[in-house]
């Protein structure tokens, strides 16, 4: 499909999601034990029989560059790609990148190509299996200038994100960008046997191109979709609402990234990772299968290359080559794995210079947590919010909504409670 164009944000400083996000973007956020959140709207792309993405990048880009470039090398004679495009500064504009809208409206120059007809934009930090096809086709046929997809929510929600109100003949007629009281959405109430809900922008976008060059020249000083660009485009140009009723989320914050990866480990989680029809690609690592010895394992997902020696896991995820030690717990947990093995040398001076291994040691704890990649846990490790805190930062943890967070790279001595 060389008539469109996907153009994908990655480029927010994600500031909900710290300390995940202190050294990496949050695209680039590990996700599900071995994916990034960017392998979605990429994967939904490629899956959808779009392949030329552009990745709009600013912020702590580097291991997202990595990722990309490592990943997705598609056949050259499909004329597709998967390209990182950063923010940079010219002769004409020395800021950086303001917002979702001024980040397309700086690559404009780049999108000459006269077979694009149609700009795609999404975002880079949404969890969701759809057939963008399917979009395009609705936007094709309604003959729109913009299509905004839009997905159920509920009420408490609202304020979170853009709210619309549609005609009969899917035109959208209102648009509310995050809410503040009740009385700017009163009018946009739905309802049926489930009870009263609201459209919800997903913040993925479909613009012709000739109207979204338009809309953003003619608005150069507005800066975000959301609340300046689509308000805008309601007024001026033919917008259109594609309803979405599959599984969509938000990963905004540490909660919400925190339990939507424990949903993966259900009996029947709402994103079908097993779907050879639709796979989420992300790096081929070629890794070893995972290595259990005397371990008990409920309700949890264990990725390649991770080792779990006589310990018990439950209702949790466990990374990438991560070792957990004998007689260690886990619960409710999301652990991220490691870059890489310690080698039998670094092994050893390990226990020269009394260091924790890379990974769980003996005898631990760990509870309702978030470990990032390349953590070392010493030995008797209590990883539990002893003290039941809501909001805390410590010295080599954070705690965010009663969830820890331990943060790449960090060391836990043994002995050490939480």
């Amino acid at each position: 499909m060389k008539e469109v164009l996907c153009v994908i944000l990655g480029g927010g400083r994600g500031t909900r999601l710290f300390p995940l996000t202190k050294e990496r973007c949050k695209p680039a956020v590990p996700l599900f034990g071995k994916y990034r959140l960017i392998d979605i709207p990429v994967s939904n792309c490629l899956n959808s029989g779009f392949n030329r993405i552009y990745i709009l990048t600013q912020f702590n880009s580097e291991s997202l560059n990595k990722h990309i470039n490592r990943t997705y090398k598609l056949d050259a004679f499909t004329k597709g790609f998967v390209d990182i495009m950063a923010a940079d500064q010219s002769m004409d504009d020395t800021n950086w990148f303001q917002g979702t809208a001024d980040a397309v409206r700086r690559c404009l120059k780049h999108f000459n190509d006269p077979a694009i007809k149609y700009i795609l934009v999404l975002g880079g930090d949404h969890l969701y299996q759809m057939d963008l096809m399917e979009m395009f086709r609705h936007h094709r046929d309604t003959k729109a200038d913009v299509t905004v997809a839009c997905n159920r929510i509920t009420t408490s929600e609202a304020q979170q994100f853009g709210i619309m109100g549609m005609a009969s003949d899917s035109r959208i007629v209102k648009f509310v960008e995050k809410p503040r009281k009740e009385e700017e959405i009163k009018d946009l109430l739905l309802e049926d046997a489930g009870g009263k809900y609201l459209m919800g922008s997903m913040g993925i976008y479909m613009f012709r191109k000739e109207p979204l060059i338009d809309l953003l020249t003619e608005n150069s000083g507005k800066v975000d979709f959301g609340k300046e660009i689509i308000p805008i485009a309601i007024k001026n140009v033919k917008t259109q609402a594609y309803v979405y009723d599959g599984y969509w989320r938000d990963i905004g914050t540490i909660k919400t990234f925190y339990e939507e990866n424990l949903l993966l480990t259900e009996d029947m989680p709402p994103m079908d990772l097993f779907d050879e029809k639709w796979q989420i690609y992300t790096r081929a690592r070629y890794l070893c299968p995972a290595k259990f010895t005397k371990a008990s394992v409920e309700k949890s997902i264990v990725s390649e290359g991770a080792i779990v020696l006589s310990a018990r896991i439950v209702h949790s995820i466990i990374g990438l080559r991560f070792r957990v030690g004998a007689g260690t717990t886990i619960e409710d947990s999301v652990v991220m794995g490691c870059d890489y093995y310690e080698t039998v040398e670094q092994l050893h001076n390990d226990n020269v210079k009394g260091l924790p291994h890379l990974g769980a040691g003996r005898n631990c704890l760990i509870r309702k947590a978030i470990i990032d990649k390349n953590v070392r846990i010493g030995d008797d490790v209590k990883i539990i919010n002893e003290k039941g805190l809501e909001e805390f930062d410590g010295p080599n943890f954070y705690i965010r909504d009663g969830i820890v967070v331990i943060p790449k790279n960090s060391m836990i001595p043994s002995g050490t409670v939480i």
